[in-house]
């Protein structure tokens, strides 16, 4: 990836057509024009972005930055007006004009907004895409005005994916006889990439344990049988009977020790005579007769199905990375100059910057026509009589995104192919089901989101996507399809030295482990203010290992948890579901905790009125519909009894 694609700038972006066709010969243009030959700046403010361009608006002169967007009169000063020099401005000489954006003038500011207020609608004409404006008024779930206070340091410049998840179905039926546990798969995708070194950016190939703890462990858990919860008596005296069955049978049909072989089969037998004799046992009697033969049976059904599960989990990371090193054949011989794999390490430079998205550091390739068209609130895009859907909103959100963050493409002439492959590479990972990984792609509401950025100044997120990020800039787990709209790439390979973030990871617990080792690291070797809100599930029975460890961190500041059913959390699948369907209540508590260094804590501490209107930001809204999904539920309730189940079935395999 690199940062320096903003190279040559044609004189014809300077002036963008707009519907009265005033607006734009009047004001400033977002892309400087070159038009005039200006004199030369120095070198040391070439290097770090400026460029002198005309305008025609006041027929005089103007300094454009590339890289901040940023716009001057007067000619920039290094160490004083260049933010990308010292954006945190250590070196900074006192503004006469004051603070924050005091560089503009209050006439240049009101153009950029109104010039970003505009963007969508000229985006809209790039594309060739005509809409009809309704009267009706939606809510808007992301602000992108807010300005990034990320600072890092400048570093130098599927359907195999949908064929690896049948394959993985397929395996659990004919070896365990069993379906894959719930999400499994897509949880099994995030642990893999916390540990994967390879190059595919969503298929592992490059892990190292080949078997996957977390896989081995759902489908462990639902051996020899599936456990659900249950309401009613008949219920459970079903499910002891289909247990002590199935543990009978999977240790006569496998190659289990004499010892094993007796302890269950007797276990079994002696459930079954009980069965027969006692019909007026309640509920309870029966779970406790069912967890009594999991603790007899469980050890010796797992020590049979150790190796069959392990070489499920084999197979699926072998063919995995067999695909992955396909797409990457395929890839490079799309590109005329494949891409080298040489780092320019004399080129590094340890200058601080605010953020930037990711930019590819190869020309994109020639991309295949995309057709549009909407049906009533839905974007339609079709490929090879291949349709994606998402709705009006999130499709102007898309083109906002695009025109802030891509710089390759000023004309929007590959903006159409862009988002089919966005959306492509989000379905074939979480699937195609009903609700399926919805969960794994949740959001904050929009009034927690404003009341981060009016206390702790939060205006990152670290695990989002284009789809459901609420700022403009944030990390997400594609670049090569993100990148194009905002993204800065995975958060574990992100290092800021300096910011707000907001962090509420997929509830994976290696991926949630991993986050908690990045955050302590960067914390640790930052002295600028940097600071860490993290949103994760308050899972007590067991506790996991990232809640247990930030509550031992020594950068820990505060903590409080939100009860459950008195929160809400936005669907992962905002840009396709109902407007009723927006928002569903939490089957779980969640913990909130605050990591921030010595600066970050005198910069942005959770002070008693900052938390007040916090947690009051939290309280549903009477006025907006809430569900209790059906998905959610059940998500909820299998995910934690199986992490219940985890310690028994986790003792054989360590």
């Amino acid at each position: 990836m690199s940062n320096d694609s903003q190279g040559s700038v044609k004189g014809e972006a300077a002036i963008t057509a707009s519907p009265s066709g005033s607006a734009s010969s009047q004001d400033p243009p977002l892309s400087p024009s070159t038009t005039a030959k200006p004199p030369e700046l120095p070198d040391e403010l070439v290097q770090a972005g400026w460029s002198k361009c005309w305008s025609r608006r006041e027929n005089r002169p103007y300094y454009f930055n590339r890289f901040t967007n940023q716009s001057l009169w007067e000619v920039p000063v290094l160490g004083q007006h260049d933010v990308i020099s010292d954006p945190l401005g250590l070196n900074a000489a006192p503004a006469e004009g004051g603070a924050g954006e005091g560089n503009l003038g209050n006439g240049q500011r009101k153009r950029r907004i109104s010039e970003e207020q505009g963007a969508g609608l000229n985006s809209i004409k790039r594309v060739k895409v005509k809409t009809t404006t309704t009267t009706t008024t939606t809510r808007i779930y992301w602000d992108l005005d807010t300005q990034t206070n990320a600072v890092i340091r400048e570093h130098p410049p599927p359907q195999l994916v949908t064929k690896l998840r049948q394959h993985y179905h397929e395996l659990c039926h004919q070896r365990e006889g069993i379906d894959p546990p719930r999400e499994s798969f897509n949880r099994w995708l995030l642990e893999r990439k916390v540990v994967d070194k390879g190059q595919d950016p969503l298929l592992p190939s490059d892990c190292d344990p080949v078997i996957s703890p977390s896989m081995f462990r759902e489908v462990m858990n639902d051996i020899p049988i599936r456990l659900s919860r249950i309401k009613y008596k008949e219920e459970a005296r079903k499910l002891l009977f289909k247990y002590a069955e199935a543990a009978k049978k999977m240790i006569d049909s496998r190659n289990a020790s004499p010892e094993s072989r007796k302890v269950v089969k007797w276990n079994a037998e002696d459930t079954m005579s009980w069965l027969r004799r006692d019909h007026s046992a309640s509920k309870e009697d029966y779970m406790d007769r069912l967890e009594h033969l999991r603790q007899q049976c469980g050890p010796h059904v797992t020590a049979v199905a150790k190796d069959s599960v392990e070489g499920i989990c084999s197979k699926i990371y072998q063919l995995s990375a067999e695909y992955s090193r396909r797409l990457r054949q395929t890839h490079l011989s799309l590109l005329q100059d494949p891409p080298t794999t040489e780092v320019c390490a004399s080129s590094q430079q340890s200058r601080l910057v605010y953020c930037y998205p990711v930019r590819l550091a190869i020309p994109s390739p020639p991309l295949p026509r995309v057709e549009l068209h909407f049906e009533n609130d839905m974007a339609c895009l079709r490929f090879k009589g291949e349709m994606v859907k998402l709705n009006r909103g999130h499709f102007s959100k898309l083109e906002l995104l695009y025109r802030y963050s891509c710089i390759d493409d000023p004309r929007f002439e590959k903006f159409l192919p862009r988002v089919w492959c966005l959306l492509k590479r989000y379905q074939v990972m979480f699937g195609s089901g009903a609700n399926e990984g919805t969960g794994l792609q949740g959001a904050l509401p929009v009034a927690v989101f404003e009341a981060l950025v009016r206390q702790f100044g939060v205006s990152f997120e670290c695990f989002a996507s284009p789809l459901n990020c609420y700022f403009k800039q944030f990390s997400s787990a594609f670049p090569d399809t993100d990148g194009f709209f905002g993204s800065r790439g995975p958060f574990l390979s992100f290092c800021p030295v300096s910011g707000s973030f907001e962090a509420n990871p997929p509830f994976c617990e290696e991926l949630m482990d991993a986050m908690v080792t990045h955050f302590e690291g960067l914390l640790e070797k930052s002295s600028e203010p940097l600071s860490f809100i993290v949103f994760v599930p308050e899972w007590r029975d067991p506790v996991t290992p990232a809640l247990t460890r930030m509550e031992a961190s020594r950068f820990l500041r505060h903590q409080l948890t939100v009860p459950a059913y008195e929160h809400e959390y936005r669907s992962g699948s905002q840009h396709i579901c109902k407007r009723e369907e927006m928002y569903y209540r939490a089957v779980h508590g969640t913990a909130v905790l605050f990591l921030q260094n010595d600066a970050g804590f005198v910069k942005w501490a959770p002070t008693t009125e900052r938390l007040a209107e916090l947690t009051a930001a939290y309280r549903p809204s009477p006025s907006r519909p809430s569900t209790f999904g059906s998905s959610d539920w059940s998500r909820a309730l299998s995910l934690n009894l199986q992490r219940q189940q985890s310690n028994t079935n986790l003792s054989i395999h360590s």
